[in-house]
């Protein structure tokens, strides 16, 4: 029937060798994206601009639980988006306090550095109703 082609499916000769590299340089890339961004934002000056809040969201995830029962788990995730004076805007995960308490159109001082959220402090707003 022709030449034996076994040697092309030898999962531990051919397959797993590859399936490891892979598993590697992704993990490789991965760290060395994180670690490219963490340099980043420690060599980023810490900035305090003011801002106004314009956007808030919120991500759900569901993970189901390997259980007898089938339950599931859900983490929430928080973001607020800033606008500053010149109109640019940015997005920073926040936690669900911190969410809890903001409102859109809230005015204060913004604090990052890079892409990590040092916080916002509120501006209060007096009404002038009499």
């Amino acid at each position: 029937m022709g030449p034996d082609l076994s040697w092309m499916f030898d999962f531990s000769g051919t397959v797993m060798p590859i399936f490891l590299i892979v598993m590697v340089g992704i993990l490789a890339v991965s760290a060395g994206r994180g670690l490219l961004q963490w340099s980043r934002n420690n060599s980023s000056p810490m900035l305090t601009i003011p801002a106004r809040i314009v956007s808030k969201r919120s991500e759900i995830r569901q993970q189901q639980v390997q259980e007898d029962n089938g339950s599931s788990r859900t983490s929430t995730t928080y973001y607020l988006t800033y606008e500053m004076n010149g109109g640019s805007r940015i997005e920073f995960k926040v936690d669900g306090h911190e969410y809890g308490m903001s409102a859109e159109g809230d005015k204060g001082m913004l604090t990052y550095q890079g892409t990590r959220y040092h916080g916002f402090e509120r501006q209060p707003q007096y009404s002038t109703a009499e």
